[in-house]
């Protein structure tokens, strides 16, 4: 699959999302197992890394710099700020001084001093998208990040940002199971120029076909939480993406690597950044490069696992409280 673009520069369209061996999950790598997955990741010609400000209180990050800072050259570095974690749970905080702040702090613990894409994690109710973004731009300005991205918020928020500064990427979360940026955000994105970057393209795992469960995982497994994985709902998605792995072995590739390649296939301007532990998992994730999919494929995966065949909201009450991008009425 050819290159795409992201903030102006040309990188690989599979990335790797960081957040998986700091935060949200469990049984995380040790320093020494996380470097190697790391430095395999580029070795494989990914060379974009998604890492933030929150994952595992600024460990992924640290992890990032330790690890890879030899091989900065190599790779395209996002990162994002204005959600942090704070008594073990999640803080927003858009107001520009805290921004300011930790841009600088994720420059010192990446070890560099550029980051090529840096988002606003999470909008700030109380403080408009003009205020945080008037604070990127800045330091756009001063040299310290490349571009500015926003991370799950909607149309009418990227394009009330753009009215300050371009916005070079919206990260919001995008996959077979979750179909929320069809309510407009592919469309803007194309418009105005900007990518999206799809995160979590394999809803938390659940699309590669490997997790058939949650019980065995750890108490503080995000995972626990989302009504997609409760025991009610879980046993009819299984079947769903049992068919999906059906439709994979007939194209003779993994369940992941086809759920990957249809959130490629969705528009030259989408990304995706699958994250694992796994080096096996990646692995599987890189078949979506090789993959040529027609329209009746495309289609044929779609109308097995989409928005109306999926049980469960994506989030529950408080999670959906921290979020601004739209999202499809209940089903009564």
């Amino acid at each position: 699959m050819r290159p795409r673009l992201l903030a102006g520069k040309t990188v690989n369209p599979l990335g790797f999302g960081a957040m998986n061996i700091a935060h949200g999950y469990s049984d995380f790598p040790t320093d020494e197992q996380a470097g190697q997955l790391l430095n395999r990741v580029l070795d494989a010609g990914v060379d974009h890394i998604d890492t933030a400000t929150l994952y595992g209180g600024n460990r992924s990050e640290q992890l990032i710099g330790k690890y890879l800072g030899g091989r900065r050259h190599e790779y395209f570095l996002a990162s994002k700020g204005g959600l942090e974690l704070s008594e073990g749970r999640g803080k927003i905080d858009g107001r520009p001084e805290t921004l300011r702040a930790q841009v600088d702090a994720s420059l010192s613990r990446l070890g560099t001093d550029h980051i090529d894409l840096y988002y606003l994690h999470r909008l700030d109710p109380a403080v408009p998208v003009e205020e945080s973004v008037g604070a990127l731009a800045l330091a756009v300005e001063q040299g310290k990040i490349g571009a500015i991205g926003l991370s799950e918020i909607s149309v009418a928020t990227l394009r009330a940002a753009t009215e300050v500064h371009p916005i070079a990427a919206v990260q919001n979360e995008y996959s077979l199971a979750t179909r929320n940026p069809e309510l407009g955000m592919v469309d803007a994105c194309a418009e105005l120029g900007t990518a999206l970057v799809a995160f979590s393209p394999l809803y938390r795992g659940y699309l590669s076909g490997n997790l058939r469960g949650i019980n065995a995982l750890q108490d503080g497994d995000m995972r626990h939480h989302m009504p997609r994985f409760s025991e009610e709902n879980y046993p009819h998605n299984l079947a769903l993406v049992d068919r999906l792995t059906e439709l994979a072995t007939r194209l003779e590739t993994s369940t992941a690597a086809l759920s990957l390649a249809w959130v490629l296939a969705q528009g030259e301007h989408v990304h995706a950044i699958p994250g694992t532990k796994e080096l096996s998992h990646f692995t599987e994730n890189l078949g979506a490069l090789e993959l040529v999919l027609s329209p009746a494929e495309l289609q044929q995966a779609g109308e097995i696992i989409n928005q109306s065949t999926i049980a469960g909201a994506r989030y529950n009450v408080h999670q959906q409280k921290t979020i601004d991008s739209e999202d499809f009425a209940p089903v009564s």
